[in-house]
This record gives structure tokens, sequence and C-alpha cells, in this order.
């Protein structure tokens, strides 16, 4: 690869000169300009993920307007997004180094009009078919295209040792999208008051509303990318530079672990507004029902995940990620196996039997507080994952060069670039467990879905084990031997 200046390219928006890792460049200019730049990621990647996830709580919804579909074809409706999401998360990835990223946010941005407008309408119509929603779920994974490019146009700005905490910022700010659709959505609709500032409507359940709101945020986030970020024209790479990471080993191992907390944030996330409806409710007798209503519970988890995941960063800028890594891991192993114990308690819900309802619902608070632990401890693991890519990357770029050579200034450049396209493929792979945990609990195969679920977490708990072993052994029992780095760096 040329490592020749990049040609100056007109526009005021494009910064042609950008060196984070020079410590005076940073203080004086660098540390302003990338702080304002991440603020508007943040929002853009935030409305993108809570457009991604809208699916997520309107799909329990479906069964009250009228549309009957069966519980596999509802959890096939907040798959399909996250499946079409982490197949989009590549080539977003690809396109900020291409576009450059203020100008791929704006485009990114505008296109989330399309998963939006085209939900308003389908849920306007009864006549709607099913393989028809499927295809509208689908065109919402644009907005979990959006974390790839995001996470990668972040990595640019930020000087290695402040990569953690930005990154994890970055993310926590877009999954938090998920929590906030999914406790707004039902208050939009009409399905659910919110602390008694405003109560449940009583002329039905309106989806279409909700769809409206975030086709503007859309355009918000469209013109705030427009007026106030700026792409960096030192960011060149070219496609088969970025492809080279993903015939690298690390990438592959990374993106197991990654599989464990950022799929299961997205998968559970996905998943916990029709686990609750399913097991803890019953719409008998009308019309408020019996049981668990998921509108008022259903957004702890992401909101929880989010909040941990800049924890994760710090955390692992301090402690090291294969460290902090390493320990949620176990939590989740620990807490998922919590989470199997009790729903082996739960009767299966047939639908219209007040009496199921009420003694599942006796095991709700034990549910929701391992899963609620469980969330927390993939926000952890997610922010500490991350921190771990471009660490290893830079290890390896130190390791093959001396300091103080244009070699290693050279390599170390190399180093970003290739980092900040594993970031999309590391996320693209992980996004997938989005995608595979909704159909673990829908398991067509099964025909009981408190079965399928009791299969699913048991799955589950055997996959963290197997990430929190790899963690072990490949990072933390000879880090320095395996990546020139102590195990408090990686």
């Amino acid at each position: 690869m040329s490592m020749q200046t990049p040609a100056r390219r007109r526009g005021r928006r494009w910064i042609e000169d950008w060196r984070p890792e020079d410590a005076d460049f940073w203080e004086t200019t660098g540390s302003s300009v990338a702080r304002r730049n991440l603020v508007w990621s943040i929002f853009a990647e935030h409305v993108g993920f809570s457009v991604w996830l809208i699916w997520s709580v309107s799909s329990a919804f479906l069964l009250a307007q009228g549309f009957a579909f069966t519980p596999q074809q509802l959890f096939l409706l907040v798959a399909l997004p996250n499946l079409v999401g982490s197949l989009l998360r590549l080539p977003y990835t690809f396109a900020v180094p291409r576009f450059g990223g203020r100008n791929w946010t704006i485009v990114s941005g505008a296109m989330l009009l399309v998963p939006t407008l085209l939900f308003a309408y389908a849920v306007q119509e009864p006549t709607t078919p099913f393989w028809a929603f499927c295809l509208i779920a689908a065109t919402a994974g644009v907005g979990g295209g959006n974390f790839a490019s995001s996470m990668a146009n972040i990595n640019f700005f930020y000087p290695s040792d402040r990569k953690g905490a930005a990154l994890g910022l970055n993310a926590a700010g877009g999954n938090l999208g998920v929590s906030l659709i999914q406790l707004l959505l039902p208050v939009m609709v009409g399905g659910a008051g919110i602390f008694g500032l405003v109560e449940a409507s009583g002329s039905g359940i309106h989806l279409e509303r909700a769809a409206y709101v975030y086709a503007g945020l859309a355009l918000l986030a469209t013109a705030a990318a427009w007026w106030r970020m700026d792409n960096l024209a030192t960011v060149t790479s070219s496609p088969r530079e970025q492809l080279h990471v993903v015939r690298q080993r690390r990438t592959w191992l990374l993106s197991v672990l990654y599989i464990g907390t950022f799929g299961s944030f997205i998968g559970y996330s996905a998943a916990m507004p029709l686990l609750i409806r399913l097991n803890f409710w019953v719409p008998e007798p009308e019309p408020l029902g019996t049981g668990i209503y998921f509108a008022f519970y259903a957004f702890l988890g992401a909101g929880i995940g989010s909040l941990t995941r800049p924890l994760g960063g710090w955390l692992a800028d301090r402690w090291g990620g294969a460290r902090v890594t390493l320990g949620a891991f176990a939590a989740m192993t620990v807490f998922t196996l919590g989470v199997l114990w009790t729903v082996s308690r739960l009767t299966p819900n047939p639908g219209a039997d007040a009496g199921v309802a009420t003694g599942n619902a006796a095991w709700f608070p034990l549910f929701l507080g391992f899963f609620l632990c469980i969330f927390a401890a993939t926000g952890i693991g997610n922010g500490s994952v991350y921190k771990m890519i471009p660490a290893l990357w830079k290890a390896e770029a130190e390791r093959s060069t001396d300091a103080g050579t244009p070699q290693r200034a050279a390599a170390l450049a190399t180093a970003t670039r290739q980092s900040s396209s594993a970031l999309g493929v590391i996320g693209a792979v992980g996004a997938l467990g989005g995608f595979l945990v909704p159909l673990a609990f829908a398991a067509p195969w099964v025909d009981d879905p408190l079965s399928a679920m009791r299969g699913a977490f048991t799955l589950f708990a055997a996959y963290y084990l197997l990430c929190a072993a790899m963690t072990w052994a490949l990072y933390l029992r000879r880090p320095v031997r395996a990546h020139g780095l102590a195990a408090a760096e990686i």
C-alpha cells in the first residue's frame, strides 16, 4: 500500500491534518473536534438503533391489532432486522474511508426513512400478509449497519489511550436507542402509560405514530451530520487492505467473543418483550388482561446493558480488556443458569388461563433480576472486547518495528486502519447473535415454546463458558508471548 500523503479533497468539512497521537495537537485542536463528532455520531447511531429494534416491541402489539401470527412468526419478525443489520455492517465499515465519516452518516441517516415509512403503511393495512411484514422488518436492518460505520469513524478520531472510553460512549449512545424505543413506543402508540404522566389510549393501538416520530428523528440526525460533523482526509484504505483483516485468525477469535457479548445483548433485547408477553401475561379478562405487562419492563434490560457498556470500556482502559472480558463471561454464565433455573419453574402459558399467568407471575421478579444481571454483563463485555481490538493490532505493529522509526509510524497508521476494519467485521459477525438468539427461542422444531426457551438458555450458558475459557487461554494465560503485551494492556 502506498504511504503517500493523501491528495487534498475540497470542501470545508474535510480535515486535512489529523494527528490524535500528537499530545500537543490533541490538546489544542483534536479533542474538541473529536468530541463534537462523537456527540453527533452518538445521536445518529441512537436513532439507527431505535429503528433497528422497532420490531422488537411492536411485534408484541400486532396481535392486539388483529394480526393472527404465531409465536414462531413473531420471533422471526424480531430476528430478521438483526440478520440484515449484521450483514450490512461490513460494507458500512468500508464506506467510511471511501466516502468520509460525515458523508456516510448523512446517507445512512436518510436511509432510515425506508423502514420507518414502510412500517407505518403496513401496520395500518389489516390485509398486509406475513411475507410483506418480513420484507419490511428486514429493511430495518439498515439501522443496525449504522453501528459499524459510526464505530469505525470514531476510532480514527481518538488516540489509542482514549479509544476504549470513546468507543464505549459511542456504542452506549446507540445501544440506548434499544431501551428508549422499548420504553417510549408503547406510550407513543397508546399501549401503555408512563410514570403516571401519560395514560394508555382509550382508542386502541396506533403503531404508525412511532414510525412517524422516528422518521422525523432520522431527518434531524441527517441534518445534524450535514452541519456539525467532519470527514478525515487522512483516512485512506483500499478494499484489499480492509479485507486483509478477514484472513487474520484474531479477527475470528474476537468475533466469537463478540457474538457472546453483543450478540446476546441485541438478541435478548429483541426477544425480551415477547418472552414476557408469551410467558407471564394473558389477555383475559379484557380489557387489561392478567399477569405481567411487557411494556412496563421490556426496556430495562437494554437500558442497563447500554449504560454498562462505557463502564466496560473504562474498566478495560484501566485493568485490561481481557481481564474484564473474562469477568463478564463468568458473570453471564452464572446469571444465565439463574434464568434457566427460574424458567424451569414456569408452567406453559395457554394464552387464556388467568390462573397460569398468575402462577408464572410469582417467578417474574427472579426472572427479571437474573436477566438484568445478564444485560449488565453483556454491556461490560461489549466495551471490553472493543477495547481489545485496537490494542491487539497496535501491539502487532509495535512488536514488528523499532520505536521512533518511520517504519513504526507507518505500521501504527496501518494498524489503526486495519483495526477500524476489524471493528466492522467483528461487529458484523457479533450481530449475527441478534438473529440466532430469537430463533433459538422460536425453535420451530420444538412444539412447546417454554421447552424451546429452556433449551435455548442451556445452550447460551454453555457458549458463555466456552468464551470464558477462550479468553483465559488466548489472552491471559500467555499474553506476552502471544501478543507482545502484558495482560493489563490487552
